[in-house]
């Protein structure tokens, strides 16, 4: 029997394909391996090597001309794999429909040797005219099935609830029980977990949108079987489907761990870390810094956002970032002349940024700016060339509004022709100025059913036009993302989610980071003033503004993602400002991986500045052990002790910060073996035990934070 492999070769490690003339397709590697079956029971099957289930996976079904179309195939034929830059390898299998022959059905799996999650996503091409419908008026895709019969367990894990008490985005687990099978419950997800003594599994998919607000949904029934649909806006009724208008569906995750849940847990954070995202340059642990902190202070001293955006008041700031040991300077909100063209304003900046990124460059920096992808200015050459781009929702066109004190501008469909000269502009930026970290802000989920752009056209409903609009926006500003990183792979992009309505998701951190949080919850989330309201004399609306503890206690809200998503794509932002307790409390939260600094920077005294230096040049030699450990925590956020351990198993080599907010004595010993190398703040006692793990005692007198870093020189 005649076989051809396909050898991948990585760090001595070999992942496998495998077909033969009667024999079904594989993937095989040294964790798990997947064999393309293609009968009725199964399309394809995935198999950990150290356990003993074998999980089967539906053919994916689709509404096509009004008929439903399982996507069984003649046959698999494999494409030549493809090496991506991430360790990770991209196998092709493609066949004709048996139902259907002139359509073709393409199954993709990404693949690393070194993790046992996988990607894969499903394509349809057709030799012929076909549609897809909607008879009933809603979508109607399948897109797997399996039995959960052999499981104990089965979980929902939700990465997109909004916490208004956080003003946050936040995880949340639910359990799924025998009642959720019995009713054929259905959930949102993205990621569902089920699981038995010895294993842990997990099916999930990447796409972003917020709690209730379903576009896909996991569907138990009483035969203990779940299966992912389609709910709304994955696909347009009478849709095309021929030679120029092929169809891909989002990217799905399946993968297993032996173990419990924690050990799954591990492997999805580093998949998370090195295989999701083909964009290495957005998951290493650098430490931000952004404009806006300063900006919102100026505007309550002075009545203005940009009345310190400045040449003279940047190099300063740069000056004093760089003795603070930061990475990244980042200029948020008024640096340019018009949103659309993106032109350096040269009132501010005179010499278009020549200055500030010559000192950068210097000091090893890098520069960031703000951007709304979704506006452009009046005058811009960017609105000229798309006014049949910029967006409408029931007939009426986007109304002119000032953007934080610059020109008026109008709303821009990210989901038309536009998005190509958007990404084109950054590619410009990033080679003209030197940019290589853009903070986007400003997208909500919603905002146009205009019929002549990429989400529906006028024989398509208003209401299905806007759900395209919103199913689609993480994928087209994933797909500016990737052409920007293709042309310049140092490029990092962060999405802000600091407000409610946003695309939170997979699809996104497939690309990008996030920023998670500006300054908390605002005083009419308690019921303070009225929306935006402040009942302060300077007008401010952000309660959380002040030197001291509680802003942590909302802030370090948003670390209960850690034991999923690494907290290094979570960016939120503390405050530098004295006492040295304050700063200790700054510094302990910025350090469990969000990092990033805003505020008066140039108000901190001369030992502040020290201060911070000696804190970020120890977290910088175990960064990347902090950011690849998963997170031991005790306590929650403002109970005494609050503690969390990130140390990575390997080396011994991370941190231990504890909070506390009564005085006394506060004892704790590490989950894991430490290196015995530390540096510590006062008023912390450290020993090791025979086996080598750390014994602390720690004494409060005042509300504070402690700091044990192991394996620093």
């Amino acid at each position: 029997m005649k076989k051809l492999f396909f050898l991948v070769i990585s760090c001595l490690l070999i992942v496998k394909v495998k077909a033969g003339e009667n024999e079904p397709c594989k993937i095989e590697n040294s964790l798990f391996n997947i064999t393309l079956t293609n009968n009725a029971n199964a399309l394809w099957t995935y198999h950990l090597k150290q356990g003993k289930h074998v999980i089967n996976i539906s053919s994916p079904a689709f509404e096509i001309d009004k008929k439903k179309i399982t996507s069984v195939v003649d046959g698999f034929t494999p494409i030549s794999p493809v090496k991506l830059n991430n360790d990770v390898t991209e196998y092709s299998y493609t066949g004709h429909l048996i139902s259907e022959a002139s359509i073709s059905l393409t199954v993709k799996f990404r693949v690393s040797d070194k993790s046992p999650i996988v990607k894969f996503t499903y394509e349809l091409s057709a030799d012929k005219e076909y549609l897809f419908t909607k008879t009933n008026n809603q979508d109607d895709f399948n897109y797997l099935a399996t039995s959960l019969s052999s499981f104990t367990k089965t979980k929902e894990i939700r990465f997109s609830d909004y916490n208004d008490k956080y003003h946050s985005y936040n995880l949340t687990e639910e359990g799924i029980d025998q009642r959720h099978f019995d009713d054929n419950w259905s959930v949102m997800g993205p990621m569902i977990i089920f699981s038995d003594s010895r294993e842990q599994y997990l099916i999930a998919y990447e796409h972003g949108s917020q709690v209730p607000n379903r576009f896909l949904e996991f569907k138990f029934n009483k035969l203990k079987q779940v299966s992912l649909n389609s709910v709304k806006a994955n696909y347009l009724d009478q849709q095309p489907l021929n030679k120029n208008n092929p169809y891909q569906s989002l990217w799905f995750e399946i993968g297993d761990a032996a173990g419990n849940q924690a050990d799954l847990q591990r492997y999805y954070r580093d998949f998370m870390l090195k295989y999701i995202s083909q964009n290495q340059e957005s998951r290493k642990p650098y430490i931000y810094y952004n404009t806006w902190g300063r900006q919102e202070r100026v505007k309550l001293a002075s009545g203005k956002y940009l009345s310190s955006m400045n040449l003279a008041t940047t190099l300063k700031e740069i000056e004093v970032a760089h003795q603070m040991g930061i990475d990244v300077y980042v200029i948020d909100a008024g640096w340019f002349s018009k949103t659309g063209d993106w032109q350096v304003n040269t009132t501010c900046f005179p010499d278009t940024l020549k200055q500030v990124k010559k000192l950068l460059d210097r000091y090893g920096m890098k520069l960031g700016l703000w951007f709304n992808p979704t506006v452009a200015a009046l005058s811009s050459d960017m609105l000229a060339q798309n006014k049949n781009n910029v967006m409408s929702q029931k007939g009426v066109v986007s109304k002119p509004s000032p953007v934080w004190e610059t020109e008026e501008s109008v709303n821009i469909c990210l989901v038309s022709p536009y998005w190509e000269k958007f990404a084109d502009k950054l590619i410009q930026l990033s080679r003209d100025l030197g940019v290589t970290y853009f903070k986007w802000d400003g997208i909500d989920q919603y905002g146009c059913d205009d019929p002549s752009h990429f989400h529906g056209m006028a024989t398509n409903s208003a209401q299905e036009r806007a759900d395209s609009y919103a199913f689609q926006q993480p994928v087209y500003m994933t797909k500016i993302i990737d052409k920007v990183c293709k042309a310049n792979p140092e490029a990092i992009f962060d999405f802000d989610i600091t407000e409610d309505n946003r695309c939170v998701g997979l699809q996104f951190l497939s690309a990008g980071k996030f920023f998670a949080m500006n300054n908390g919850p605002y005083f009419h989330n308690y019921d303070l003033a009225k929306e935006w309201g402040s009942p302060l004399n300077n007008g401010n609306s952000n309660m959380f503004f002040n030197p001291g503890p509680a802003r942590g206690w909302f802030a370090r809200s948003v670390l209960n993602y850690d034991t999923w998503i690494p907290s290094v794509l979570f960016l939120t932002h503390y405050m530098p400002d004295e006492p040295r307790s304050s700063q200790t409390v700054n510094l302990a939260s910025l350090i469990l991986g969000q990092n990033g600094i805003w505020g008066e920077v140039l108000k901190t005294s001369t030992e502040g500045l020290t201060y911070f230096n000696e804190v970020l040049g120890n977290y910088k030699q175990v960064k990347y052990d902090i950011t690849q450990s998963y997170p031991v925590k005790h306590g929650e956020t403002g109970e005494s002790p609050e503690i969390y351990e990130k140390i990575n198993k390997q080396t011994g080599k991370g941190v231990i910060v504890m909070f506390a907010n009564k005085k006394g004595s506060y004892q704790y010993l590490s989950e894991n073996l430490a290196n015995n190398t530390i540096w510590k703040t006062e008023g912390v006692d450290v020993k090791f035990d025979a086996l080598g793990r750390a014994i602390i005692n720690a004494r409060f007198d005042k509300p504070d934070a402690k700091m044990i870093f192991f394996g620093v020189k």
